[in-house]
């Protein structure tokens, strides 16, 4: 078949377009793909939080969107949606530099992400917003779900999941996912982590498979 070169096969005597690669996952109604965090202070290399990587994960992200929304798969996204002083950030006596504020850009989307299904924001009243599904308060460890398991429903068992970070976020919402009885795919080449010890992504993926989801 020959090889992909800027976009066309080489192959003698033609200059056919390469196909995009096709999902290495299926979906259906029964299926729900869940974006966590594509937002321009983790996504974009400007952002306050800025994952190394971030832009393979928004080709990614884009192509299963794409493909979810044709099998008429349930999508969400999760946002973080911090207000200006939370126990989250260190200059309140958390451990993160300031991140996602509610409406400013950091807590935007990339613009180059297909935004086609409901947002769940979290964290917008103070809490640890890790989870799509759940968030813990800081000072109580208190946790409260948020509206994603009630979207989901018992209509949806498998969920797939891409995003920012493997070692936070995915992470959070990965093992929530299972603890709710939802079959749950993380697709390793549509997550990426912050890394803070060089091991911590690939940690956070052996974690998630020990609680019995599928690295694919």
């Amino acid at each position: 078949m020959g090889r992909c070169v800027d976009g066309i096969r080489s192959v003698r005597g033609s200059n056919a377009p390469c196909q995009a690669p096709l999902t290495v996952v299926s979906y259906d109604g029964r299926a729900a793909l869940l974006v966590v965090d594509l937002q321009n202070d983790f996504a974009d290399p400007a952002g306050a939080l800025a994952v190394v990587g971030a832009e393979g994960v928004i080709t990614v992200a884009n192509r299963e969107i794409d493909a979810a929304v044709a099998a008429g798969a349930t999508v969400a996204f999760s946002q973080d949606w911090h207000p200006e002083h939370t126990p989250h950030f260190a200059r309140d006596g958390g451990i993160w530099p300031v991140h996602c504020v509610a409406n400013t850009w950091g807590a935007e989307f990339v613009p180059a992400l297909h935004v086609r299904g409901a947002v769940i924001r979290k964290g917008s009243n103070g809490e640890d917003g890790y989870s799509a599904f759940t968030m813990r308060d800081v000072e109580t460890g208190e946790t409260r779900p948020t509206e994603l398991a009630e979207l989901l429903g018992r209509a949806i068992s498998r969920v797939v999941v891409v995003g920012l970070a493997t070692d936070y976020c995915v992470k959070a919402t990965a093992l929530d996912a299972l603890a709710l009885g939802f079959e749950t795919v993380v697709l390793r080449a549509g997550v990426r982590a912050v890394n803070l010890q060089p091991a911590d992504g690939e940690a956070a993926l052996a974690s998630i498979r020990d609680a019995g989801g599928i690295i694919v």
